[in-house]
């Protein structure tokens, strides 16, 4: 019988790979470990760039790497700060954008497209950002000052500050005019044509915890002098107003929830005073850039100690939904807010329980960098629930039933920032309240100047 030889080349082919595959592997490791390096190298670097004031040389160095990292939140996130540093605010814009789709909760890549977005003149879409981070109070009615407080704000949590604020003093003087209604017409016709000088001060401060948490809290104090002089009291009327608010919030994704306590402490003349405080709930989401809706609930107590007015205190409950949208890219902002609620008569308030409703738009435009516009309209219905007598000025009966109040607010103002952080704001507004009752019927109309420094 012949021999056969058998010549195996798999064999010999997988005895030769077996060392080989490891080493291939292992090169590959190697490579992935330097690039790697040479990419957390290249990080290192442009953050050292951004604090030495060089954003340029950074935006130059990180550009190039930018097609490889689109799903690198925090390469995105530097990026975006090397090109609104450097004057890209576009490019800052869709690096900042692409750090959130990586990573939605970045709360520094959320600041930073608000700081973007203000860069590009987009002021409503800004806000929508800055708030999806940020729990500011006591704001102007201002779209674009609203955002240079935020913006500001945003810059101090850029530079790894934790804590952030904003504040502001205002002086002013106007005019309070009481109008004519049938109301004061039949108790006396008590219209008044007073002056007065107004100053105002307060701002606030945001602390970030860790996990999207933060702590804020505002004060705000107002004060009016009236020129006119009460001849029974011998003395000149002035008003004062202090609130303030205290809150945890938590950021998570295009979300903001807030939980918290606020409250109000106000003189209203004549020496009465009234003290407002309560825990309140809100909730904001970022629907898309040009969109933001929100939920407050409130529960306060409004408390008159003395005097006349004391049969007034009673507890509040109060559900407000809210929409805000971008308009004219960006420019111009409009909003809507809701109210719903009950109020509980605590002091046998003659009008007994109420349950309210109402809306209130707004619209904010800014016509350029150093000049904006506001409008606002308030509306809100009280029905009350126990029937009691109609009277007049003299006692008498005109009707029996129960009340229900129309309450109206229309006012609007400009802003001109002559310079920076200093801006003069001319504002209007006129009260109407009208009821099916004589005595609630009331109207007046305010104009006032007030000059502001932001700091």
């Amino acid at each position: 019988m012949k021999k056969t030889i058998s010549i195996c080349p798999p064999a010999r082919s997988r005895g030769f790979g077996r060392p080989l595959r490891p080493a291939l592997a292992a090169a590959a490791l190697l490579a992935a470990a330097a690039l790697a390096h040479a990419a957390d190298a290249d990080l290192a670097r442009a953050k050292q760039l951004i604090a030495d004031g060089k954003a340029p040389e950074a935006y130059a160095l990180l550009e190039p790497l930018q097609a490889s990292a689109t799903g690198d939140a925090a390469f995105n996130e530097l990026l975006g700060e090397a090109a609104l540093m450097s004057g890209r605010a576009e490019s800052a814009r869709d690096a900042f954008r692409r750090a959130l789709v990586a990573e939605p909760g970045r709360i520094e890549a959320h600041l930073g497209l608000g700081r973007a977005y203000a860069a590009l003149g987009d002021y409503a879409s800004a806000k929508i950002e800055f708030e999806t981070v940020l729990r500011f109070d006591n704001l102007p009615p201002d779209l674009h000052q609203q955002v240079e407080i935020y913006a500001r704000a945003a810059a101090q949590s850029a530079r790894g500050q934790r804590l952030v604020s904003f504040g502001y003093l205002l002086a002013g003087v106007g005019n309070y005019s009481v109008n004519a209604t049938r109301g004061t017409d039949a108790f006396g016709g008590n219209e008044t044509d007073d002056n007065f000088v107004s100053f105002r001060a307060g701002g606030g401060l945001n602390y970030e915890l860790e996990n999207g948490y933060s702590l804020n809290g505002t004060l705000d104090y107002r004060f009016r002098d009236y020129d006119h002089e009460d001849p029974d009291a011998g003395n000149r009327r002035n008003d004062s107003d202090l609130r303030w608010n205290a809150n945890v919030s938590r950021n998570i994704g295009n979300d903001n929830i807030a939980i918290g306590l606020r409250g109000r402490v106000s003189y209203r003349g004549d020496g009465n005073y009234r003290n407002d405080v309560g825990v309140f709930g809100n909730w904001r989401r970022e629907i898309d850039a040009d969109n933001q809706f929100s939920l407050g609930l409130e529960y306060r107590r409004r408390n008159y100690p003395s005097g006349p007015e004391r049969a007034r205190t009673r507890d509040i409950f109060e559900v407000n939904p809210g929409w805000s949208v971008a308009l004219f890219d960006g420019k111009g902002g409009f909003s809507l807010t809701g109210a719903l609620g009950h109020e509980n008569a605590l002091q046998g308030r003659a009008d007994g329980d109420a349950n309210f409703f109402g809306l209130s738009p707004s619209f904010s435009y800014s016509f350029s960098d150093t000049v904006g516009g506001f409008v606002f309209f308030w509306w809100q219905q009280e029905r009350f629930s126990t029937a009691r007598a109609n009277l007049d000025a003299d006692g008498n009966q005109i009707s029996f039933g129960k009340r229900r109040d129309n309450l109206y607010e229309v006012g609007g103002g400009l802003t001109w920032e002559f310079a920076p952080t200093w801006t003069l704001n001319p504002e209007v507004l006129y009260i109407r309240d009208e009821s099916n009752f004589l005595a609630p019927n009331y109207s007046s109309t305010e104009i006032w100047i007030t000059l502001r420094k932001d700091f």
